[in-house]
């Protein structure tokens, strides 16, 4: 046999060699549990702080027992009729005396606002940080600071004057007036272009402009842009601020409590504090269930917009 022929398999024998080597990677070696010990520990410790209040919440509404001096994790009087006496308005306090618990109208009351304020703030935010982000005019920058800066103040610094403002205002239209829903639905509003529009400005920012130029330059209007290019994109966002607005306005209490005035048009929060502001009349079981009760509709929300939510935290992580 010639050179010739001798001399492909002397070549191609150590580059095959070579490339099965590299194509067959060992394993990564898993850590041991001996060096990971502490991790294990740190997060049993932050699940079980962040679940005993969950678990006492659902074993007190469980329980046949009114007080939370004898309450325990596992109740040994297992009951349904704190959630029925919500729902039939039929509780009965430590004396005997009926209280007044239209459950089913806070609850829907509750539910009405917190959708109509995260469904208008996502709204008004996002228009503003849309404004805010692609266009440039005097005192851009005074109104961002101006927007922040207003978020600082405590709700009960403007309670008094929110309250006057009302009361006048009802006097011309009675339909945004003192206990009507609509007016604390206003009230929310007014604060709706503060933090959420400055997460959303960041948003939008990641978008790339050159989208808004080529629909530009197909014809689109500013507003088509806004509606059909930027917000569709910006879902993520949206859903965040949505669920942070509504979970807001559903455990708000100090607006709530100052302007809804009658039994039946409170909402959840101020309807249950009657059910524990009595001095030696607390029922904490009907307390308890209106509270798990009152959690379903934040689970739902979050698990409808969960797609958006974990979508938007997946594409912030390889934006490049």
């Amino acid at each position: 046999m010639s050179e010739a022929q001798l001399a492909p398999a002397t070549i191609t024998e150590p580059i095959a060699g070579v490339l099965t080597k590299a194509a067959v990677k060992a394993p990564k070696s898993r850590p041991k549990m001996k060096d990971t010990w502490w991790r294990h520990v740190v997060g049993i410790i932050a699940i079980v702080v962040s679940l005993f209040p969950v678990v006492y919440i659902v074993s007190s509404s469980f329980s046949a027992n009114n007080s939370l001096q004898s309450a325990q994790v596992i109740p040994s009087h297992l009951t349904l009729s704190h959630f029925g006496g919500l729902l039939h308005n039929n509780i009965a306090g430590n004396t005997g005396a009926k209280i007044d618990t239209p459950y089913t109208h806070w609850f829907l009351n509750s539910v009405l606002i917190s959708l109509l304020t995260a469904v208008f703030t996502t709204i008004l935010g996002a228009l503003a940080a849309y404004a805010f982000s692609r266009f440039r005019f005097k005192g851009r920058r005074a109104g961002m600071m101006s927007l922040l800066l207003i978020q600082m103040f405590p709700q009960f610094v403007a309670v008094a004057a929110i309250y006057l403002i009302v009361l006048n205002l009802g006097g011309v239209f009675p339909q945004v007036g003192l206990d009507k829903l609509a007016a604390v639905v206003l009230i929310y509003l007014g604060g709706a272009m503060g933090v959420q529009a400055w997460l959303m400005k960041g948003f939008f920012d990641t978008i790339p402009t050159e989208l808004d130029e080529s629909a530009r330059v197909d014809g689109a209007t500013a507003a088509q842009i806004f509606w059909g290019v930027v917000l569709p994109l910006a879902a993520p966002v949206l859903a965040v601020v949505a669920l942070i607005s509504f979970v807001f306005t559903l455990n708000e209490f100090v607006i709530a409590s100052t302007i809804l005035q009658t039994t039946g048009h409170k909402t959840l929060p101020v309807g249950m504090q009657g059910l524990i502001n009595g001095q030696y009349d607390k029922v904490w079981g009907p307390f308890a269930a209106g509270a798990l009760l009152a959690a379903v509709p934040v689970a739902i929300l979050f698990m409808f917009l969960q797609r958006w939510i974990v979508s938007g935290l997946t594409a912030g992580s390889v934006k490049g």
